[in-house]
């Protein structure tokens, strides 16, 4: 009798610890440290919004392979200690991949993410963050900034008509690692990372003014001013809402300098704050628009959205956040067996041209590079709309 009832409960315990392992194994947990009330919270906050509509969107069709999403995720408000205790939360709490931000923090979290194994995805397109023997958990599904500003050195020098100078060009910041990452070199961890500064000389331009404006400034007559002093025929801008002020203060002062805004320095949003001082604003944009109808990734993200806020028109930015969450989804249904950080990693360096219905170019990572996407189109700002005046650019891996 008693060991039948031995039996009994160790069946029972068995039972119990199998049950449990199986049900854990349906969860993926994931985190989330995004800006909402930050500097940078006008950009943040639909981004946001387009990775957890994604994890919605999976878990109300049936999670990932039949195990759902728990995504965790914290408002870090811009702050870099913040993120750092929104990260050691999340791999107490056994995440297998986060969905991050800011240059700045994710270049804090870069070596403690390669310790522990735990793929990250950042808002953050900074160059020196694809290299993947410097950071070899870091990945990166937008165009990089390097490489968005020497897109558009590029554009003007090759569409530069007066043969008797060469253009000239401010750069117009603000002072952290993301707004100095696109302009000026980096060396990070033993290695060097040339940006657009640099790659001014090759291409025949030069840079005659660097002008730093907070990223909620409400006034920038004071640096334009300095500014008009050496009157560049363009500025590139590395800003995100605070581009509107930009522009309106530019207007107001009569300048004649053309701003090309980097991919956070340009949305709907921003155009329409700006009015009609945002007409002739050029744009490099590495992601599909609201307006892209005709493509495919674009009418589904409209139809997720149109789910679950009704009537709502998405700017850029959820894009942003949609195309991170689909490319790590993608990732983790190629696994076979339990989702760990280092499985992810295998996925995603082993991901070819994987089709994100025109959100972006196709995406690649190998494992040397963690750029995911090579791509970008180049808009301007035309009757109160953004207007593509190139095709797709591709640039060098």
């Amino acid at each position: 009798m008693k060991k039948r009832l031995f039996l009994v409960i160790a069946l029972s315990l068995a039972l119990c610890f199998f049950g449990t392992t199986a049900m854990a194994s349906k969860t993926i947990k994931i985190g989330g440290i995004f800006d909402i009330t930050g500097g940078t919270g006008s950009v943040g906050t639909p981004y946001a919004e387009g990775v957890r509509d994604y994890v919605h969107y999976l878990n109300d069709n049936g999670g990932i392979n039949g195990m759902k999403i728990e995504l965790l995720d914290v408002d870090y408000a811009y702050k870099i200690p913040q993120a750092l205790a929104a990260y050691k939360k999340f791999k107490n709490a056994g995440v297998v991949a986060i969905q991050g931000w800011g240059t700045g923090d994710t270049e804090a979290m870069s070596p403690i993410i390669t310790k522990d194994h735990i793929p990250y995805f950042s808002g953050s397109y900074s160059e020196h963050l694809s290299n993947a023997e410097v950071t070899p958990y870091n990945f990166l599904v937008g165009t990089t900034y390097a490489d968005q500003a020497r897109v558009a050195l590029k554009y003007i020098a090759t569409n530069w008509k007066d043969k008797s100078r060469k253009p000239r060009v401010a750069l117009i910041y603000n002072d952290t690692g993301f707004g100095r990452s696109p302009f000026f070199d980096v060396d990070y961890h033993g290695h060097h990372f040339p940006a657009a500064e640099a790659y001014a000389k090759e291409v025949g331009v030069d840079i005659v003014d660097t002008l730093v404006i907070g990223l909620r400034a409400l006034d920038a007559t004071p640096q334009l001013l300095s500014m008009k002093q050496k009157d560049p025929d363009y500025a590139i801008v590395q800003e995100t809402s605070v581009m509107a002020t930009i522009l309106k203060d530019a207007k107001k002062l009569g300048l004649r300098t053309k701003f090309f805004a980097l991919n956070w320095a340009m949305s709907r949003k921003i155009m329409s704050l700006a009015g009609d001082a945002a007409e002739g604003c050029y744009w490099t944009n590495p992601f599909a628009t609201w307006d892209d109808v005709h493509l495919p990734g674009v009418k589904k993200a409209r139809e997720i959205s149109e789910k679950y806020h009704p009537g709502k028109v998405q700017v850029v930015n959820y894009f942003q956040g949609y195309t991170a969450m689909l490319v790590m989804a993608e990732a983790i249904s190629r696994i076979k067996g339990e989702v760990t950080g280092e499985k992810i990693k295998d996925a995603l360096e082993n991901m070819k041209d994987f089709d994100t219905g025109g959100l972006t170019v196709p995406i690649t990572f190998t494992k040397k590079s963690h750029k995911g996407s090579l791509g970008l189109r180049i808009y301007q700002v035309r009757g109160g709309k953004l207007v593509p005046v190139t095709g797709k650019i591709i640039v060098k891996r």
